[in-house]
């Protein structure tokens, strides 16, 4: 670290990164002559099936401020996160994407505000530049995570944001294997802000999120910080406990006035379907709880480096 400058690491998930990585280590290293800080940029290539890898390596060879971490297989975006954080060594951590939607000129609205005494300034999208079906997307998958998990979340706000190393030491600290980044910022706390930046178009490919690996990130964030599930399991059980009490009062009260024409029949196959998918429902969600205390027990490690530069 260069003497009286203070320093920040930019950790940068790569998933077919090859067509904009170059640009945004050129935008990033003028946005830190910009500050006048030292820096150094942590590339963490996904195992992207591009030339991403090949960027990386060629780009450190011009930037000994550059790291390359090469995973050996595809771990998720989260992953390659954690696997960066562990990496970096600086007063201050960024996150971003890639992709060029994070501005990286927004670095230095953020670590200016971070200087007036925040531990984290978060990066809030207030014209988010994406399709209209995948904002709407994005917005009901925010709202059914918040009331799952019971933690809120903003759809406007995701990974880019700069952190304190405190904070980021923190984070590396948590056991769990499923790693959830915005999750992990905010069980941990701190004085944390977010301002309004803004967010540009995608120039390059498109997302790797479709829905399906979105229902199943949200299932396992859900799995893994909330027992929400459970709890409505319980009341559901109650709730038909007391329904079934209601409709057997209403039989007795038929019974009794002679207005039951064919005993038992309805009454017991709506039962036995209704019930029975109801205990299929609830052992359903007991069997993911377990799935991930599986998981979890294995001890395996959370991601594998197969190379880094």
């Amino acid at each position: 670290m260069e003497t009286g400058k203070e320093k920040i690491a930019v950790v940068v998930p790569v998933y077919y990164g090859e067509k904009s990585l170059a640009e945004l280590i050129n935008r990033l290293q003028l946005v830190f002559d910009q500050l006048g800080v030292s820096y150094e940029i942590i590339l963490v290539n996904d195992a992207s099936p591009d030339d991403s890898w090949a960027i990386i390596k060629e780009l450190q060879f011009q930037n000994n401020k550059i790291i390359g971490i090469n995973f050996s297989r595809n771990f998720g975006q989260h992953y390659a996160i954690t696997a960066g954080l562990n990496e970096a060594n600086a007063d201050w951590v960024v996150v971003m994407d890639c992709d060029l939607q994070d501005v990286p000129e927004e670095i230095i609205p953020l670590y200016h505000k971070a200087k007036e005494g925040f531990d984290l300034v978060l990066a809030q999208r207030t014209d988010r530049q994406d399709r209209f079906f995948k904002r709407l997307f994005s917005k009901l998958f925010y709202r059914f995570l918040s009331y799952l998990s019971g933690i809120k979340y903003d759809s406007s706000i995701a990974n880019f944001g700069i952190y304190k190393n405190t904070v980021i030491n923190e984070i590396i600290s948590l056991p769990e294997k499923n790693r959830y980044f915005p999750t992990m910022v905010k069980w941990v706390g701190f004085n944390q802000v977010a301002i309004p930046v803004s967010h540009a178009d995608r120039k390059y490919g498109e997302t790797s999120y479709n829905y399906r690996k979105l229902f199943n990130l949200s299932l396992d964030i859900v799995l893994s910080y909330s027992d929400k599930p459970l709890r409505l399991a319980i009341k559901l059980g109650m709730l038909i406990t007391f329904t079934s009490i209601i409709f057997t009062l209403y039989q007795i009260y038929r019974w009794y006035n002679h207005k039951i024409e064919v005993l038992g029949y309805a009454s017991i196959i709506i039962s036995i379907w209704f019930l029975s998918g109801i205990i299929i429902f609830v052992f359903g969600i007991i069997g993911l709880y377990v799935g991930k205390i599986f998981e979890n027990v294995k001890d395996r490690p959370t991601y594998i480096i197969k190379e880094k530069i």
